[in-house]
């Protein structure tokens, strides 16, 4: 495709290209457009591959223009005298912004012009946004940790926040060893997980419910944390008051795990059924109790009948119980979102 400019000169097309490394796809745009084009950017991106493009391998995505039918006068006439003077930086940029310019104009005329256009300027952004790091994007210990992150599923904000950090505080010459690089971003991911620090029992009693989705360990946890408050570390040997309270009489063996928690550290257990029988509960162990956890019946984020129907039981605990989320940490990231959107009405800390 070729468009007359306003001053009546024609634009070069343009192409796009990928292959798996840089010379594959430049090898690939030669033999298709001739020794005489013009590779403008390049970029690390995706290939679609394996068994139903479900495993996509590293490549790289050329872009360039295409060589006129008398490119190599035009050449000879501005004076181009070498492949080098050729890719230097300044005709770079310069070839680049006519690019962009001349798309622009003309990108109402051709759907195609306007998704090359996208292309382009996002590139450019990137050569601008980056300046040294654009080098960093394509060091192989990057690659390999983003690799590494995205198949355990870290969200795609918390990649960039590594990213970020590394092209801070760590040096080109850095990035060549590997698992120093590692270890940085380990350290870093364990700084960013937050431990709730041991509130004080200003009210008494201090009820606590766990919520969360069936099989992530609520039971579990309940049992833990009579254990821990059980004892107070700093006071040696002074036993709390727990009492353990479940709601859930549906799951099979779910009382029984609970009791046997129970005797095993002498606390009293007990079982609700209904909003009416939590507060009986509650009222008959305020007076005797400084903790009371209270674990509840796993649902479905997708079960929104019984979760309002579990929210309407819970109401018997009063406003000023705790409501905990619990959810297992190896949870996928999407799936993390949906559970902390589907138990937002039960004000979970």
């Amino acid at each position: 495709m070729l468009f007359q400019t306003n001053k009546g000169e024609r634009m070069p097309e343009y192409f796009v290209e990928q292959g798996h490394t840089y010379t594959e796809a430049e090898n690939k745009a030669r033999e298709k457009y001739g020794e005489h084009l013009r590779i403008l950017v390049h970029e690390t991106v995706k290939i679609p591959g394996g068994f139903l493009n479900l495993f996509p391998r590293k490549g790289v995505k050329i872009m360039g223009l295409k060589p006129r039918p008398n490119w190599p006068l035009m050449q000879r006439e501005a004076g181009f005298r070498n492949e080098t003077s050729f890719r230097s930086e300044s005709n770079f940029a310069e070839q680049k912004e006519k690019v962009l310019a001349l798309a622009k104009d003309n990108i109402a005329k051709d759907n195609t012009i306007k998704d090359v256009m996208t292309e382009i300027q996002s590139i450019r952004e990137k050569l601008d946004n980056l300046g040294l790091a654009g080098s960093q994007e394509e060091h192989p210990t990057l690659n390999r940790l983003d690799e590494i992150l995205i198949l355990n599923d870290f969200a795609p904000s918390y990649r960039k926040a590594i990213f970020e950090r590394i092209r801070k505080e760590i040096t080109i010459e850095g990035l060549n060893d590997y698992n120093m690089v590692q270890d940085k971003v380990l350290e870093w991911i364990g700084e960013s997980i937050k431990i709730s620090e041991n509130i004080k029992f200003d009210v008494r009693p201090r009820i606590m419910v766990l919520v969360g989705p069936t099989g992530v360990g609520k039971t579990t946890t309940v049992a833990k944390l009579a254990a821990n408050f059980g004892i107070d570390l700093e006071k040696a040997n002074e036993i709390r008051r727990v009492a353990l309270v479940t709601i859930d009489a549906y799951r099979i063996g779910a009382k029984e795990q609970m009791e046997v928690y129970s005797e095993v550290m002498q606390f009293p257990c007990f079982t609700a059924r209904n909003h009416d029988e939590l507060k009986k509960v509650i009222a008959l162990n305020s007076d005797n109790s400084d903790l009371i956890l209270i674990d509840t019946i796993g649902k479905s984020p997708r079960d929104a009948v019984q979760l309002g129907k579990m929210k309407m039981l819970l109401d018997a605990c009063g406003t000023l119980a705790e409501v905990h989320l619990v959810v297992a940490a190896t949870t996928k990231a999407s799936d993390i979102k949906e559970i902390l959107k589907t138990f937002e009405p039960f004000n979970y800390r």
